[in-house]
């Protein structure tokens, strides 16, 4: 037994320190990244905010709408063939989406039934709890050799070493995080666990070293948090909560005491093993939360104030674009936010 004495800092112990800029408005910073993966050699280009491939928001409906931003959307692993199919409008928003699978051979087998039929699509998301594993890392480069030319995303992960073997083993993106997300329980039932925005500071050095790049997933509850992981060095930053609570999400509304709620779960969850899986396994626990969201209506003003809220970030920080954000990024360890008097 050891114990790590350095301190880990998650989104809410900093804030950024302000600097002269010469930007006369937020309307001026460029969002927009183009980026070219390590392994498939594909280029993409569009704003580096990433849809959870979650139920209420990894979905087809959302991925509509985020790729109207040039924003990614994960979808669910369980958007199969007939799912794909039924949706008409694949073709005009592909650059944009990511297919889900976990590491079972039905998995594989669902990919592989996609992609001869939508063979256009770029980005594969293999996506587990627990990316720590040996056989995760046997399975990535399977699937890295079988599809040579897409780009994949693998995690999750919090730490230097695992990034840098995800990545040799054939990720060209790696997906960072371990239990900061709204509704996961993983810290509380494992005690397993790293603060988010020392995870993405150290997984992203790993990664860029080796010309890759990383996700920060999860553990952003507002626009400042978004900023935060950008600053901090993520190339791209997945929401889960953020998301949740919209019509294009098609989650199940939920009326009381005159207001409309719509539920929202982890992956990991009860209800999403009930719903996907036909219940529990008798050797695991859930590990994630039920709860019910506020409807907030359509999605794009949502986006626009998570949009405006990096914006004004770079602003502060005399950052030109979102490029220039982690360059520009000195962070100052608070012990409190902002003042909650009037936050219930």
């Amino acid at each position: 037994m050891r114990i790590e004495e350095e301190l880990k800092l998650d989104y809410s112990d900093v804030l950024f320190r302000p600097k002269r800029s010469t930007l006369q408005s937020r309307k001026d910073v460029n969002l927009k990244r183009t980026y070219r993966f390590k392994y498939s050699n594909n280029e993409w280009s569009g704003i580096p905010i990433i849809a959870a491939n979650m139920d209420g928001v990894g979905e087809l409906g959302i991925a509509e709408k985020l790729s109207e931003f040039q924003m990614i959307t994960c979808l669910t692993k369980q958007h199969d063939i007939k799912k794909i199919k039924a949706f008409k409008k694949i073709k005009s928003i592909h650059p944009n989406i990511a297919l889900s699978i976990g590491i079972k051979k039905d998995d594989f087998d669902n990919l592989d039934k996609i992609l001869k039929e939508y063979s256009f699509i770029k980005f594969i998301c293999i996506d587990v709890a627990n990316g720590y594993s040996e056989h995760f890392s046997k399975f990535l480069k399977s699937v890295r050799d079988k599809y040579p030319t897409k780009t994949i995303i693998a995690g999750n992960v919090v730490t230097a070493d695992m990034t840098q073997e995800l990545i040799l083993s054939g990720a060209d993106i790696v997906k960072v995080g371990i239990g900061p997300g709204s509704v996961c329980t993983t810290r509380l039932q494992t005690g397993v666990g790293y603060p988010q925005l020392s995870a993405v500071i150290e997984c992203a050095d790993a990664a860029h070293g080796l010309g890759a790049h990383i996700i920060a997933d999860g553990g952003c509850t507002c626009p400042g948090d978004v900023a935060k992981g950008f600053g901090g060095g993520a190339d791209f930053v997945m929401l889960g909560g953020m998301l949740a609570g919209h019509d294009e999400g098609k989650g199940k509304l939920v009326k009381s005491n005159g207001s409309k709620y719509i539920e929202f779960y982890g992956s990991s969850s009860e209800t999403a093993n009930k719903k996907h899986y036909g219940g529990l396994s008798d050797y695991r626990s859930s590990e994630g939360r039920t709860v019910r969201v506020k409807y907030r209506g359509k999605i794009t003003d949502t986006i626009k104030d998570i949009l405006g809220g990096v914006r004004s970030s770079c602003t502060y920080v005399g950052a030109p674009s979102l490029k220039q954000l982690s360059k520009c990024t000195t962070f100052v360890r608070v012990t409190k936010q902002f003042n909650d008097t009037f936050v219930k």
